[in-house]
């Protein structure tokens, strides 16, 4: 039998330990939020409409991102230390999202030139904010995690994580989204950088250190590499096939997450498209945090299925559908299907996490949540909107828009998560991260 679907008594979590994982996990995912999603808004808005730059845009920030992660997470797997990582790390990061509304595509006679250049600005600042916050959020805060947490309660923990990126969105949507609707770019971009930067010193005194972090027994670079080994994959498989069934979940949404305000604001004209999305997160929000108790007790590999089930139901609905109403309805499923899976598979990663490596682990679900999906993802989605050929004209200016089969190609993607899942039930038992 796994050893996730095994009766375990309740543990409870500490409460320091819940303060610093919704106080930093959500105030580094209103970060990510205005990287991942409003970030793109700000390109298409004001630099260029070419669904190819937000690829390029999204997929160099990842790169970035991962290569932050693997090196920060084995730097502190060497210190023994996560604090120092998350709170300086947090502190850069907002002041590096700060710096978002300065570029603008500078006036002149060659058009193009200040576009090219604006575009270069944009992706440059983006993988070096990308750098600090993967290395603050995704290394050091998701190792404190792993050690802060056993395994009979992380599916409660990750189930409250993984709505932490609904419940950016919405403090997003309903409080900034407005400075955004008139242009104040720099005062948006502004205000997140500098409440993300006072967490960061908050995190000095909140955060503690973890009792049985273990340093790795190699040096630093020999550490950054160890997940890279066929070695490493050998000697733990199902930790490798998890982060594969993820790096598939993460790459069917990415195909669309790119590109979905952009699609209820211009392929839908939902003009109440905050109102839209507020509901959705609101209630998938709901279903992540319910589920994350059904997780614990079902077994955290035996429910990644029905929520990936959950979210291509979604996604189909969300192919079809046109109103408002209904699109609250299947992007409820869409969304909460897809919280409900990576609450399964964050779970189930940090249960086979090597007690020694759990630093070094991060860059590899860097890898399979951030490098893989955002790289193919959101190409695979740019290629099916210029496919599809749908433009729009607004002020004379012909520009092309994301049409519903973006939802249906990432459904496709999404089934694929059945492979490795099987692949699952045949690999043997792994030695669990402990308290």
């Amino acid at each position: 039998m796994p050893p996730d679907t095994v009766t375990r008594p309740r543990v409870p979590v500490p409460a320091r330990t819940w303060w610093v994982v919704v106080v930093v996990g959500l105030v580094g995912q209103l970060a990510w939020t205005v990287e991942n999603m409003y970030l793109n808004v700000f390109v298409y808005d004001t630099i260029s409409t070419d669904p190819t730059v937000i690829a390029v845009l999204v997929a160099s920030s990842a790169v970035a991102a991962t290569l932050a992660t693997m090196l920060i997470g084995a730097a502190s797997d060497r210190v023994r230390r996560r604090k120092p990582f998350i709170a300086v790390g947090y502190v850069l990061w907002g002041a590096t999202t700060a710096m978002f509304g300065l570029v603008q595509p500078a006036g002149g006679a060659d058009a193009a030139q200040a576009v090219g250049l604006a575009v270069v600005a944009i992706v440059v600042l983006d993988c070096v904010m990308s750098f600090f916050g993967s290395g603050a959020n995704d290394a050091a805060f998701n190792a404190w995690v792993t050690e802060s947490t056993v395994p009979a309660n992380r599916g409660r923990v990750d189930g409250v994580l993984a709505i932490m990126p609904l419940m950016g969105m919405l403090i997003v949507f309903g409080a900034l989204d407005p400075l955004t609707r008139d242009g104040q770019w720099p005062l948006f971009f502004g205000i997140v950088g500098a409440v993300t930067a006072v967490v960061g010193v908050v995190a000095f005194f909140l955060v503690r250190e973890p009792a049985q972090t273990r340093t790795p027994p190699d040096g630093y670079l020999a550490a950054v590499l160890n997940g890279l080994r066929p070695s490493t994959m050998r000697a733990n498989p199902r930790l490798y096939i998890l982060l594969i069934a993820w790096a598939v979940v993460g790459t069917s949404t990415q195909v669309f997450i790119p590109y979905l305000i952009i699609y209820i604001q211009r392929y839908l004209r939902i003009e109440g498209y905050a109102i839209v999305l507020a509901s959705v997160l609101i209630l998938a929000a709901v279903m992540s945090v319910l589920g994350g108790r059904v997780i614990d007790r079902i077994g955290k590999t035996r429910a990644i299925l029905p929520a990936v089930a959950i979210m291509v139901v979604g996604l189909v609905g969300m192919f079809f559908v046109r109103g408002m109403g209904e699109v609250i309805v299947f992007g409820t499923v869409m969304m909460g299907g897809f919280m409900l899976s990576v609450a399964a598979l964050s779970a189930s990663v940090r249960d086979v996490t090597p007690v020694d490596r759990v630093g070094m682990v991060q860059g590899l679900r860097m890898i399979a949540m951030v490098l893989v999906p955002m790289v193919a993802g959101p190409f695979i989605g740019a290629s099916v909107i210029v496919g599809a050929d749908e433009t729009y004209t607004d002020l004379g200016v012909v520009k092309q828009v994301p049409t519903p089969w973006i939802f249906l190609a990432a459904a496709v993607v999404a089934v694929l998560v059945v492979i490795p899942v099987l692949a699952l039930r045949r690999a043997p038992e792994p030695e669990v991260v402990t308290a």
